[in-house]
């Protein structure tokens, strides 16, 4: 390999390490093997940018959540997903645990800024659920 070459590599290399995104909250490191229970209480049909908001009654395994509502999210849009607690809220606030976005096709990656197919992730420390 001659220097541009590897050059090139690495410097994709570093690019790929600082785009990557994770988990804040060291509970929610690694994927859980099976998402607890958890009911989408809203999500948007149409539109470019989507929210979807999710009800746990646990704040425990909310990447698995993320990552479950997150699979079956596929039609081509910015999705924003709302993970929050089913109690501890008001009419007016929510008891938000985490957030989440996903990009599928050129308009979710243009509405999210996350690259076609990417996910972000990041729940909220110090909440707690239930409230």
């Amino acid at each position: 390999m001659n220097r541009t070459a590897a050059i090139t590599a690495a410097a994709l290399a570093l690019a790929a390490a600082l785009t990557g995104c994770s988990s804040s909250d060291s509970s929610d490191a690694k994927p859980a093997a099976k998402a607890p229970a958890y009911t989408i209480t809203h999500q948007d049909k149409s539109g470019n940018q989507r929210t979807v908001t999710v009800e746990v009654k646990t704040g425990k395994q909310l990447r698995a959540v993320f990552d479950a509502v997150a699979a079956d999210l596929t039609d081509p849009a910015g999705y924003f997903v709302e993970i929050n607690c089913a109690t501890g809220g008001t009419a007016k606030v929510d008891n938000r645990l985490a957030n989440g976005r996903k990009a599928v096709g050129n308009v979710g990656a243009a509405a999210t800024g996350l690259g076609d197919g990417k996910t972000d992730y990041e729940a909220q420390q110090g909440r707690t659920c239930p409230a």
